[in-house]
């Protein structure tokens, strides 16, 4: 039914201009108020081609949209998408996908309109036709719109497609499907796009959930094992301590016990804080200066307003464990460690330096800890974190973490 109702529209509009025809040439006496044959001639002939264009048009129709309907007959196509993205990369993927379109030429639009046009030029082959009727001349070049409408995190894409004529040419020259063609062409590529984006996006969500629970596993498994060297030897230490010094014996297991206690794996994944990590390691180091005695001297800088703010737990502890390990214990008179808390910029900085044997000691504190402290920031932060390690002037190494600080005020 909606294919006769189509036919016979074009009927109509060509019978009406006859019709037309008739009433000027009777009005102005053309050759008397009847036809010449020529004219007669070129109505009869134009009305045949309009009919197998319809016929064409009908079945391009069918082909493309597997229908038959109003909707699908229309000259005039409009298509809505919604985009689960903000305007900006909506409009990214909409000029890609325009760009892709055959034959299309003179795109043009802005980023601040939210608005792209382009033309899409039929070229002669690309609509089939019946045999002996006319192609060039009668077909239409398509123009192609994109308005993208943004919303809350999303956006909204409506696709127009129309051949570049009048809209009464539609009633006696339908355009084959062309513009049918076009804007289901653009829904399908928008619709793979925005596919294939979702895809590497829930593969990079997957990639990452691993990755953190591969370092959280990590992490648990460094937090849960304490050095045995270091446990045999601080215990050692104070057995012998015991029978000279009981009182500096109870001081250093008092701090191991504080730094075994905080220590213990957190279940719950969430973060530390830097207090809490300035706790463990002084623990650390107390013991540390009870076995180096005056070899080792350590310098504390961090405000107590900034204790409270989060951070990943076992960084600190790691960068001093290095400076110990490799600048100050290798060294004849061993030396100092500074640690330095500061807030600038909405950013917190940490930086543990020495004056030990700096680099040019064997394993200079650039193995496996600093490679899971590193990747650790990245899968916390991203780009907002950075860790940055060299020379420390005139002696040792200075190893600096910097992670962001929200919602704290700066401190020199």
């Amino acid at each position: 039914m909606a294919s006769l109702k189509f036919l016979g529209r074009v009927l109509v509009a060509w019978f009406a201009a006859w019709c037309m025809l008739l009433v000027l040439f009777g009005i102005f006496d053309w050759h008397h108020g009847e036809l010449p044959w020529f004219v007669t001639l070129a109505w009869f002939v134009g009305l045949l081609i309009a009919l197998g264009r319809g016929v064409t048009h009908l079945y391009r129709v069918r082909t493309i949209a597997g229908r038959i309907d109003a909707e699908t007959l229309s000259n005039r196509q409009r298509r809505r998408v919604e985009v689960p993205y903000g305007a900006d990369e909506a409009f990214d993927i909409v000029e890609a996908v325009i760009r892709e379109l055959p034959n299309v030429q003179d795109i043009t639009g802005g980023r601040g309109g939210l608005q792209l046009r382009a033309l899409v030029r039929l070229l002669p082959g690309d609509l089939p036709r019946r045999r002996g009727m006319p192609q060039q001349g009668l077909d239409r070049n398509t123009k192609v719109s994109a308005t993208i409408t943004p919303s809350d995190g999303s956006s909204s894409v409506m696709f127009v497609c129309e051949p570049d004529s009048s809209a009464w040419m539609d009633w006696f020259n339908p355009d084959g499907g062309a513009s049918l063609e076009h804007v289901e062409t653009l829904v399908r590529a928008m619709t793979q796009r925005l596919t294939e984006r979702r895809n590497r996006e829930r593969a990079d969500v997957r990639q990452t959930a691993m990755e953190k629970e591969l370092t959280a596993a990590q992490l648990g498994l460094l937090q849960a094992q304490v050095e045995p060297h270091f446990l045999y030897n601080t215990l050692a230490s104070a057995q012998e301590l015991v029978r000279t010094d009981p009182a500096r014996a109870d001081r250093m297991l008092g701090h191991l016990i504080d730094y075994l206690r905080r220590s213990l794996p957190r279940t719950d994944g969430s973060l530390s804080t830097l207090g809490q990590e300035l706790e463990r390691s002084t623990a650390w180091l107390e013991i540390m200066k009870l076995r180096m005695g005056e070899r080792l001297t350590v310098h504390t800088e961090v405000a107590d307003e900034i204790a409270a703010l989060p951070m990943p737990s076992m960084m600190l502890q790691t960068l001093v464990e290095n400076a110990i390990k490799h600048g100050l214990e290798p060294k004849p008179g061993g030396g100092g460690v500074w640690i330095r808390g500061r807030v600038e910029g909405g950013l917190l900085s940490l930086t543990v330096a020495d004056d030990g044997m700096g680099f040019r000691s064997e394993g200079s504190g650039t193995g496996i800890g600093l490679r899971n402290l590193r990747e650790r920031l990245r899968l916390t932060y991203g780009a907002t974190a950075s860790f940055v390690i060299g020379n420390n002037f005139p002696n040792g190494v200075a190893a600096t973490i910097t992670l962001p600080a929200k919602g704290v005020s700066d401190h020199a």
